[in-house]
């Protein structure tokens, strides 16, 4: 959703009054050989993935538990490809994260020599008041990020694929490209176990309570103990944390691949990624360039999706099956601002957002909890940010606080909690 601006607290990074993570803290429990840890981490996905590895990069004893296997698409992470950008519209908060984000994402290429970010551009377009297009320009503005004005006469000799109407600003990050939200989650938990991480799959946890100093985790086959405990459990958080029942919505969402009429004109090079809003809107239409099935998993086809919440769903229970009617909207925007986009549907997906009342995530020790951190709430739009927030998440838990700025993430802002 892109209709909103946030107000509240940007100044305070800390989280006070919390114990840090001390080797006589953690010499104080008492757990079988095996069975304790200094950190669990709930769910090993994209931002669960990323903090066992920084967790395990300082030395520390961790064990990441995921329901699933690793990397699925069964949460928030799947479908071959996520949007990276600096100019962040939704608030210019976010940029100082973005700017981190990048610079983790470029030394976990370095790390492993894989390459999980593809540098295409990202064309913009909107009505000049709407929020996609301000949120933009205040974003480049004010951290010198390069973002380009285009003229509907450029944008048609530059982008022929598109067709903009004249009464709509257009933009353009050639800073910006894509993400392969696999690939980032396979590298982090295999860098994390080589750092001695113990990550297990398709153990599903059952409870968590706090005894004494320190926390019993449970799952359906085992039971541990640790000092602080990190939950990234995605769509699965409230069920996780009931308190944030109440405040987290899950919602059913619809990625779609498609056949254009002349597939060679939508390829990875010749397209950039785009965000596109409809009239008055209130989410927007995105997409991504045709990647080379020799190079890429899933799909070859040029993939769209609409950013706005769609049905409510219990993760536990969402329809997996999709039909004509989720993928109509996608077409005919498809067909409106990129002529020439669309033959036949090749695979349509689904995924699930967590969205909080703001759009904005909750990165903070859980209220009443000084040894348990939390993440969630990324509202569809958190995976570009998957790493620096393990680098966060492990901050929190072992210092109890993070020197980057994620004040106006406070789960505090919820009056609710």
């Amino acid at each position: 959703m892109i209709n909103k601006r946030f107000t509240g607290n940007t100044k305070d990074n800390e989280i006070s009054g919390q114990k840090y993570l001390t080797k006589s803290y953690i010499q104080n429990m008492n757990s079988p050989a095996g069975k304790h840890f200094d950190v669990v981490v709930l769910g090993v996905g994209s931002m669960g993935s990323a903090t066992c590895f920084y967790l395990a990069k300082q030395g520390l004893s961790v064990l990441g538990l995921e329901q699933f296997d690793i990397p699925n698409e069964y949460g928030s992470h799947g479908g071959q490809s996520r949007i990276i950008r600096k100019a962040y519209f939704e608030h210019p908060d976010y940029v100082p994260l973005m700017i981190r984000a990048y610079e983790n994402w470029k030394e976990l290429e370095s790390l492993t020599g894989s390459k999980v970010y593809y540098e295409t551009g990202l064309l913009y377009a909107g009505k000049r008041e709407q929020l996609l297009v301000r949120g933009v320009r205040e974003s480049a503005a004010k951290y010198n990020i390069k973002v380009n004005g285009i003229s509907a006469t450029e944008a048609k000799k530059q982008f022929p694929q598109f067709e903009i109407p004249d009464d709509y600003d257009i933009l353009f990050e050639p800073d910006a490209g894509f993400l392969l939200p696999a690939n980032c989650i396979s590298l982090f938990a295999r860098e994390a176990k080589k750092l001695g991480a113990d990550i297990r799959t398709n153990q599903k946890v059952k409870s968590w309570r706090e005894v004494e100093n320190k926390i019993m985790v449970k799952t359906e086959e085992e039971e541990f103990t640790c000092a602080k405990l990190v939950i990234t459990a995605g769509p699965w958080a409230s069920k996780m944390i009931p308190e944030l029942a109440a405040i987290l919505k899950v919602t059913r969402q619809v990625l779609s691949w498609v056949e254009p009429e002349i597939k060679e004109n939508f390829e990875l090079g010749k397209l950039p990624c785009w965000m596109i809003v409809d009239g008055d809107d209130k989410g927007c239409y995105y997409g991504f360039p045709v990647l080379p099935p020799e190079n890429f998993e899933g799909p070859s086809g040029l993939k769209l999706a609409y950013h706005y919440p769609g049905l409510v769903t219990d993760p536990d229970d969402v329809n997996r099956n999709t039909d004509s009617a989720d993928e109509s909207n996608l077409i005919d925007a498809l067909k409106k601002f990129i002529p020439g986009g669309y033959k036949s549907t090749i695979e349509l997906k689904t995924c699930m957002y967590t969205n909080t009342p703001d759009e904005d995530f909750i990165i903070d020790f859980l209220p009443g909890h000084e040894n348990i951190v939390v993440a969630t709430g990324f509202s569809g739009h958190g995976f570009k940010f998957a790493s620096v927030v393990g680098e966060i998440l492990a901050d929190l838990a072992t210092n109890g606080k993070t020197d980057l700025p994620i004040g106006f993430l406070n789960a505090h802002r919820f009056k609710i909690i």
